[in-house]
């Protein structure tokens, strides 16, 4: 039986993963959002590694540790640089109700969640309302914003919150873990080609450019 302590301090890092998420959704310059990203990936790992302690599960070290490695580091840098050659670190994004929005899909998550869980473990059931708070906020974040290297950050901040999902229900195997991990730097290393692509283009990484570019060609 876990301690009130373990539940808290999970609760906290679970809690704090969702704080993050909303100041992603309220970043309006690029390399905050980057900044906030890159946070938002240390607390995942700082949660992933809290569980791993509190469950007595060794493998969920190494997810933190990859979560931190290449969501806190390497994806982080690598699109400030993408940032950086594409000349886009100015472009401003206006946030709008945008943040209303968030704040009421975390509590309709939180809502939902814990009224379909009834007999749940305690910690299972309150960090499963947490990461699908995260979920729908990177889903938000995806759909409101117009620039594709946000939508990019909309997408890996959604991912976090589904490894918190796993790792809260006592999740996944190592193996599919780890599978997972190079799925999503191959998939980023697919996204920067196309970011290229675009701006070579349409010389933006705008998205409203391609609907343009598509009713033109009608």
């Amino acid at each position: 039986m876990l301690s009130s302590l373990s539940l808290d301090v999970a609760h906290l890092f679970a809690g704090g993963l969702v704080l993050v998420s909303l100041l992603l959704l309220y970043q309006d310059r690029m390399y905050a959002l980057l900044n906030i990203f890159a946070l938002h990936a240390v607390v995942l790992a700082l949660s992933v590694a809290w569980q791993a302690h509190i469950q007595s599960a060794p493998h969920l070290f190494l997810t933190a540790a990859l979560a931190l490695v290449f969501k806190g580091i390497i994806i982080p840098t690598a699109l400030r640089r993408i940032v950086e050659q594409l000349g886009i670190h100015r472009e401003i994004e206006t946030v709008g109700v945008t943040m209303l929005a968030g704040m009421g899909l975390v509590a309709l998550s939180m809502v939902v969640m814990l009224r379909v869980t009834p007999e749940a473990d305690p910690l299972a059931r309150e960090d499963l309302a947490f990461a699908l708070s995260v979920v729908l906020l990177g889903l938000l974040m995806m759909v409101t914003r117009r620039n594709a290297v946000s939508q990019v950050i909309g997408f890996m901040s959604l991912e976090n919150g589904l490894i918190l999902a796993a790792t809260g229900a006592k999740g996944m195997p190592l193996v599919v873990e780890i599978s997972v991990a190079f799925s999503i730097l191959i998939a980023f290393i697919v996204i920067g080609i196309f970011l290229f692509r675009i701006r070579e283009r349409f010389d933006t990484v705008d998205v409203q450019a391609l609907d343009r570019f598509r009713g033109e060609r009608r």
